[in-house]
């Protein structure tokens, strides 16, 4: 058997003749690889291992995983598509050029995604470290449609992730980019810098709600656009952080009928919680669609995709000057092979992070769509239901109600919301969000230590939960609240499947179990929050 340095010197004799990449860093750790090709919020903790979000690279059953709204970790089939999936490229590349072979898998992968998805063969897909990149392909992409640098209005913009800010306007999100380039954060990215709107859903008055006139407020800001002489890129709403949507379908239906050809929508639907049935209609509708395989769907972050109608395609292929900053942020294999006059601009960078990370979402994807789809609405219908009742029986969670919640012809599965958010109480009133941040850190880690109590209660401490980040919401009256997230994602969902139907209710039952568990650990914690002499157990 040849050793992994004999391989190596056969790949690279392989892969002479004008190839840069020689695979030297696929034989590096696979974990090392997952959290490459990014910006920093991949970057791992060198204390504890894991990233912004909590999560390690490799998997880490012993965590529950309640926190698909940000991230989860890494489930061990994901893991190890990712690792046969670069054995297969390795193999590959001793007849073929590193690009042509990477090319070649980029190319499947976007067929395996619209299988999953069902989606038309003309639907093409670009590829992207994460789903704030493929804001700024679609701003890229919409001024070749539009003709002209377009207005971008953001709707729930204060419900998004926060490089949305920058990229609307078409400026760096981070100080590095996933090519590895440094740059100034919100400085302008060469070519594509412009003016953006932000429509807040958020009701600035009363307790946490959307406003009663978002489609209103969205409506005058694309007015005001075009009456100024703008075009405009309309970036929609479905879901938010909150899980909910906006503008109406009446809205959208009206904005198509005023405005043919003069704005060009754009989903974002990163968080990938619609049924496939309206994925569909809005490409038929000839929008863009953001999305990502790492939040509803489970898979490691960051994996972005930008997903484009078919009649867009002809006159994004014929793009004439090409904003100089947009090189900084995709490569050649980015882009499907069908755009070759595109492509050929650009330079032959293949991200091996990037890649495998979308491996490893694509497994987590089609164990979810393998399951019977009778049973994935029941499932989300019945975790649903117990989350609701959870939180309204917990006298430390004040649920936030869901206005996007109501059931669709379109919506398949989704018909019940699956992100839950909250704010923690203590007496009846909200905490600081310094303390709700607390909370949020205390449930990943043991806190059994900590604990002063019976060996039941050391026992809730000790479990390792993770649930969605902390929001952050900012009122126009000065107020701050704080509010976490129970979710539920695609992994519990295939986790729970089993073609014995009581084993499946077994199944769904050991799932609510565990989110009552999370829930009576966040009690435990504001308890002894509360009570404890000196030194919170929070600050530990």
């Amino acid at each position: 058997m040849s050793t992994g340095a004999s391989r190596l010197a056969d790949i690279e004799r392989a892969s002479e003749g004008g190839s840069r990449y020689r695979l030297r860093d696929l034989f590096t750790p696979l974990d090392t690889l997952l959290v490459s090709g990014g910006d920093p919020r991949l970057t791992l903790d060198p204390s504890d291992r894991v990233n912004a979000y909590g999560c390690a690279a490799s998997p880490e059953p012993e965590i529950w995983n309640f926190a698909s709204s940000t991230a989860s970790v890494i489930s061990q089939a994901a893991y190890d598509r990712a690792a046969l999936a670069r054995e297969e490229l390795m193999h590959r590349c001793l007849f073929d050029e590193v690009e042509v072979a990477f090319d070649a898998r980029c190319e499947g992968m976007r067929e395996e995604l619209r299988g999953h998805l069902q989606l038309s063969p003309r639907v093409d897909i670009v590829f992207s470290p994460s789903g704030t990149d493929s804001q700024l392909h679609a701003l890229f992409l919409a001024r070749a449609v539009l003709g002209a640098p377009p207005v971008t209005i953001v709707v729930g913009a204060d419900q998004t992730g926060s490089g949305t800010a920058h990229t609307a306007g078409g400026r760096h999100f981070s100080t590095m980019t996933a090519s590895g380039l440094g740059v100034r954060k919100d400085g302008a990215v060469a070519g594509l810098a412009g003016d953006s709107i932000a429509v807040p859903l958020l009701d600035a008055v009363s307790d946490i709600a959307m406003r009663a006139d978002a489609d209103a407020a969205v409506m005058r800001a694309i007015e005001d656009s075009l009456a100024q002489g703008r075009c405009v890129l309309l970036q929609i709403m479905d879901s938010s952080k909150l899980g909910w949507r906006a503008p109406s379908a009446a809205c959208l239906d009206e904005i198509a009928r005023r405005w043919p050809r003069k704005v060009q929508v754009v989903v974002d639907a990163c968080q990938a919680r619609l049924g496939r049935r309206r994925l569909r209609s809005y490409l038929d509708r000839g929008y863009l669609v953001l999305m990502t395989g790492s939040k509803f769907f489970g898979g490691p972050a960051f994996s972005g995709a930008l997903l484009v109608p078919k009649g867009l395609s002809r006159s994004i292929d014929r793009i004439g000057a090409i904003a100089p900053g947009i090189f900084d942020y995709a490569g050649r294999c980015d882009w499907p092979m069908a755009w070759t006059a595109l492509r050929s601009r650009f330079e032959r960078r293949p991200n091996f992070g990037q890649w495998l990370r979308w491996e490893a979402a694509l497994a987590e994807i089609g164990s979810y769509y393998a399951v019977p789809g009778a049973f994935r609405a029941r499932a989300l219908a019945e975790l649903a239901s117990g989350i609701d009742r959870m939180i309204a029986l917990s006298p430390a969670l004040r649920p936030v109600p869901n206005p996007s919640e109501k059931a669709g012809v379109d919506d398949e599965e989704f018909a019940r919301g699956t992100i839950f958010p909250f704010t923690l109480l203590r007496d009846g009133e909200p905490v600081s969000i310094a303390e709700t941040s607390a909370v949020h850190r205390a449930l990943a880690r043991d806190m059994s230590n900590d604990i002063d109590g019976s060996a039941a209660d050391r026992q809730v401490a000790a479990q390792r939960c993770l649930v969605g980040q902390p929001v952050r919401l900012e009122r126009t009256d000065g107020k701050v609240q704080g509010l976490l997230r129970l979710c539920v994602g695609a992994r519990l969902v295939t986790e729970a499947w089993s073609a014995d139907a009581a084993q499946a209710q077994r199944n769904l039952q050991a799932m609510l179990d565990r989110i009552a568990h999370a829930v009576a650990k966040i009690e435990l914690l504001l308890d002894r929050a509360a009570t404890a002499p000196g030194k919170s157990v929070l600050e530990t």
